[in-house]
């Protein structure tokens, strides 16, 4: 039952999307959720505490938050479990956890800039989807930027959310979103957040441990390209999280591009690794041949689903 599902709220968001005028009278459920941490965090997170105090009492906090939201994930299934009018409405619940659509139309967005108004309208609507400095990057910093996001979110946003939904069901789904929404919001590397959001970025790490290694072998299998299975065993290891370089690389392999390297985040610069060093830059015209494979993937991910329903049903 689960991976169905899983798989109907994927086409329904796959067609549909978060609709603007249900977002405009209602908000979204990730947001709902944020307001949750932002007030949670102000209230646990003190400046003056030392820094095993904040580590605790932020792991404590997490802990209690994904716990709730697994809670809620399966008193609804309780409550919908039986008949059509549940399994439809736990579909569009599961809908608005997954990001196919929303993450192609807004990589999407970065090459129709590109293709219609230029280099800084590209460089404007990227500063949207990502956290490093646009303002000065020339188009082949512009296309990794977008196709990474676009590689890492497909995990993030698509497979792990799937996988979760698929294996434990609403709990499951409601969990993985909450652990993630965490680390999105609390998991960064400063001084407010090292301490207070360190147990909510080792969680996100596990909670996306198989479902970044599914991504990048979905990448590889979808391209066909042996170049991309050994892209992505050599270079995967090299990023600095321990799951993005497995979906990236396996799309630098899979593109015959390179990905990754330095960048900067504000006045600071982060010297990444290459993945896929030797082969070229990508240009504009990449993020659309991303797009296309990442179109790919999404069907062989809603193909796999079906497979765990049919086999559930045997």
């Amino acid at each position: 039952m689960a991976a169905w599902i899983m798989l109907a709220g994927l086409a329904v968001e796959a067609l549909l999307g978060w609709p603007d005028a249900l977002d405009r009278r209602i908000g979204h459920p990730v947001r709902w959720f944020g307001w949750l941490v932002e007030r949670a965090e102000c209230l646990g997170n003190r400046e003056a505490w030392s820094r095993s105090a904040r580590v605790a009492m932020g792991g404590l906090v997490i802990l209690f938050l994904v716990a709730l939201a697994a809670l809620l994930g399966l008193a609804i299934q309780l409550v919908l479990a039986d008949g059509w009018v549940g399994f439809v409405l736990m579909a569009l619940l599961a809908s608005s956890l997954i990001a196919a659509r929303s993450l192609h139309d807004h990589v999407a967005d970065v090459a129709s800039a590109f293709e219609g108004a230029g280099i800084d309208a590209a460089r404007c609507t990227l500063s949207r989807i990502v956290g490093r400095e646009t303002a000065e990057l020339d188009e082949a910093a512009i296309a990794r930027a977008a196709i990474e996001s676009l590689a890492e979110n497909t995990s993030d946003g698509v497979t792990a959310p799937l996988f979760w939904g698929a294996l434990l069901g609403l709990p499951g789904l409601f969990a993985y979103k909450a652990i993630n929404t965490l680390d999105s919001m609390i998991g960064h590397r400063n001084a407010r957040y090292e301490a207070f959001g360190k147990v909510a970025a080792r969680l996100d790490d596990l909670a996306n441990l198989i479902p970044a290694r599914l991504t990048g072998t979905l990448f590889t299998f979808c391209a066909g390209s042996g170049r991309a299975i050994k892209v992505m065993s050599r270079d995967a290891r090299k990023h600095r999280s321990p799951n993005a370089g497995w979906p990236e690389s396996a799309m630098a392999g899979a593109l015959g591009i390179r990905l990754s390297g330095p960048r900067a985040y504000g006045a600071a610069t982060s010297e990444e690794p290459w993945l896929n060093a030797e082969a070229g830059d990508p240009d504009a015209a990449d993020i659309r041949r991303a797009l296309a494979l990442y179109q790919r993937v999404v069907v062989a991910a809603a193909l796999l689903l079906a497979a765990l329903g049919w086999a559930h049903l045997l």
